[in-house]
């Protein structure tokens, strides 16, 4: 529900002012209709965490009573929690969608790619993801980057040209002045769209709690088997994970975000409502992925890098 707040007769007769969740949410629905009038396959990033499922929900009423006029994507590492995968599988059932999965279990196994010594597939998604946009000719591909994530996506505009190859330069971005939208993109090229720019990871759960949106259960304190490796609580599984002389424990954790099993951290928390969530985040002094992602600190310009090559 839209929250309006009257302004002081002194700053300007019948005036409103809208929350700054109800300007955030206004700015991601005027972004979602001006892709769908300006592009004509335009997809959603879609893995079942948070932030995408904050976009998924913004998408359902950008087009109410509608159907949602895009399909989904999820570039699957074949690494990825169990609640998260049926969390995505039932979502895309309720509302009737169509997803695309792009499997970097089917490019290692037919040689396009190799395994990592790592055991990590993050940095391995590329290559299916620019597969998946080529072969199914999507032009605008909506991900859930924020700008308070990391340094890379600070400075990455809402709409992110990016090149034949997929790459993004950080020099070809255009301004985006009284939020006017440049999409025009030659043959061959596409444009990422990122709704949840200007929102923080504290706005998120906000919004979710406003909006009463359900998620994963990892995403609340549990009980669950955990090693120590880099300063990160990793959940043990197929990919690799522990190795000798890494100790597995139970312990009370959380995830703040959800990628590979592989390079995503747990937090020790207690924090089993979202209200208890939210006072969590508002005392970090961490932002989620400098916190528990372990693709993010191979190099001081990780994120970069791989933005560079065709990452999300």
């Amino acid at each position: 529900m839209t929250t309006v707040t009257a302004i002081n007769a002194d700053e300007g007769a019948g005036l409103y002012a809208l929350s700054h969740l109800d300007a955030l949410e206004s700015e991601a629905v005027h972004i979602f209709r001006e892709v769908a009038g300006e592009f004509e396959r335009p997809v959603i990033l879609f893995s079942g965490g948070k932030d995408s499922i904050v976009m998924l929900h913004l998408a359902l009423k950008a087009f109410a009573p509608a159907a949602v006029p895009f399909s989904l994507l999820h570039v699957d590492t074949g690494h990825n929690f169990p609640e998260v995968i049926a969390y995505r599988d039932n979502a895309v059932a309720r509302h009737g969608l169509r997803l695309h999965v792009a499997s970097v279990q089917e490019f290692i196994d037919d040689g396009r790619l190799r395994e990592r010594p790592d055991g990590t597939r993050n940095p391995l998604q590329t290559v299916p993801l620019l597969d998946a946009i080529e072969k199914n000719r999507f032009d605008a591909v909506f991900g859930g980057g924020r700008r308070d994530e990391e340094k890379a996506r600070a400075k990455e505009r809402v709409f992110s040209l990016r090149d034949e190859f997929g790459g993004w330069d950080p020099r070809r971005q255009r301004p985006e002045l009284w939020q006017l939208y440049n999409g025009r993109h030659s043959p061959g090229e596409h444009v990422r769209v990122f709704p949840l720019s200007n929102w923080t990871e504290l706005d998120v759960w906000q919004y979710i709690a406003r909006e009463k949106i359900d998620l994963p259960e990892i995403y609340y304190a549990h009980e669950r088997e955990v090693f120590r490796r880099g300063g990160m609580w990793l959940a043990p599984g197929e990919w690799g994970g522990p190795k000798d002389g890494e100790t597995v424990e139970r312990r009370m954790v959380r995830y703040r975000t959800v990628g590979d099993m592989s390079c995503t951290g747990a937090v020790e928390s207690d924090a089993v409502t979202i209200e208890q969530v939210i006072d969590e985040i508002a005392a970090s002094r961490l932002t989620e992925r400098g916190a528990t992602r372990a693709d993010d600190k191979l190099s001081e310009a990780a994120m970069e890098d791989r933005k560079r090559e065709g990452y999300f």
